[in-house]
């Protein structure tokens, strides 16, 4: 074991746990976690509590009184993660009270149904704050043209917000933008600029399993020396958006009311393809003031050697341009690319939540008590 977790996390880099269950929180698995490898935070989506509450593990009793009170499946299902989510929170509240609110938070995210309904995202973002009635709560509302105003909106109330499933570049700048002006419509409210906070989560490996399959299917010598080199470049720029943005004027004036900035978020953190090192979108994209969600085997692997030299974004701008321009030089679309990406990613948490219903529709059938 190395301490590249505790080296990383000295960094700049907080590192949060991208899954959740109630196995992990009552078998004290996540305190361990939280205690030994630096976790201070946790990050959860519809294919993570698929998988957690189709695994029935912990889930029994809730079911059957869910079943017993004859709930619709939808409001089961939002009992049961929103109690996962209140739990984890109530673990992580001594990190959010000694980070001042920056960490110690658990992300729980908006119907995946509702992505391209604005008022639909907002209403549902307010509900999932009332319910799970924690501070340390971040509403995960998804970066679709949509939720743009959606996420200005809800900071405009005052409610902390995880932006996810960003892919490209000038959308990402989008949310920050989006991000400043709910900000300014919280100061306008009088609210307390100081208590609202957010991530923007920037997909990364996705983006090198999509250009890799293009660049295969090209097949050259060029192309082969472009694989598994996109998805760091993107977020290294991402990273080089984020320096403008919160150095600005506009900027300025709300830090000086007290806000705080949007840090990067590197979801989908989890190497996808066996030829690269396993702690690559973890090692190389080392920077100040930003998270990294992780899945358990890329925490793991990176505990277990992860090489950690510092700051690995700074400097990097031009190379990482320039490996872009290459891909478009070789027919590879970007804009094509991230919206590929976009839309597979709805489409992939709507089915996810699909799957939960029907599967937490089944559960509460068998569990029905008898009538009479």
């Amino acid at each position: 074991m190395t301490d590249a977790l505790k080296r990383l996390s000295e960094e700049g880099v907080a590192i949060w746990l991208d899954d959740l269950s109630r196995k992990r929180i009552t078998s004290g698995n996540l305190a361990e976690l939280i205690d030994q490898q630096h976790v201070v935070g946790v990050t959860t989506n519809p294919t993570i509590f698929q998988k957690a509450i189709s695994s029935g593990d912990g889930y029994e009793q809730q079911l059957a009184d869910l079943a017993a009170r004859k709930v619709t499946v939808e409001e089961a299902i939002r009992m049961i993660t929103t109690a996962d989510v209140r739990d984890a929170a109530d673990i992580l509240r001594p990190v959010f009270d000694s980070t001042d609110g920056q960490d110690g938070r658990v992300s729980i995210e908006v119907d995946p149904r509702l992505a391209h309904n604005t008022r639909a995202t907002v209403a549902e973002a307010k509900q999932l704050a009332w319910l799970v009635d924690r501070p340390n709560t971040l509403i995960k509302i998804p970066a679709t043209k949509a939720g743009l105003p959606a996420i200005a909106e809800t900071i405009g109330n005052g409610i902390s917000v995880n932006v996810t499933l960003i892919f490209s570049l000038e959308r990402y700048r989008a949310v920050m933008d989006a991000y400043i002006t709910g900000l300014e419509k919280a100061r306008e409210k009088g609210l307390d600029l100081s208590l609202i906070h957010s991530v923007a989560s920037f997909f990364v490996s996705r983006v090198d399993t999509e250009i890799d399959k293009r660049l295969n299917a090209l097949g050259t010598d060029e192309a082969k020396a472009l694989r598994g080199k996109a998805a760091v470049a993107n977020a290294r720029l991402a990273y080089q958006a984020y320096e403008e943005v919160f150095s600005s004027d506009r900027w300025s004036a709300l830090e000086n009311a007290g806000a705080n900035k949007q840090r990067p978020l590197w979801a989908s953190t989890g190497v996808k393809d066996p030829a690269y090192q396993d702690t690559m979108y973890v090692t190389d994209l080392v920077a100040p003031n930003t998270v990294n969600t992780m899945p358990e085997a890329t925490l793991e692997a990176t505990e277990d050697h992860g090489e950690i030299t510092g700051d690995t974004v700074a400097g990097t701008y031009g190379q990482a341009r320039a490996d872009l321009d290459a891909l478009e030089k070789l027919g590879i679309s970007y804009d094509d690319v991230v919206q590929v990406l976009e839309d597979e990613g709805v489409e992939k948490f709507e089915a996810s939540w699909n799957d939960l219903l029907k599967s937490t529709e089944a559960e509460l059938q068998r569990l029905a008590p008898s009538e009479g």
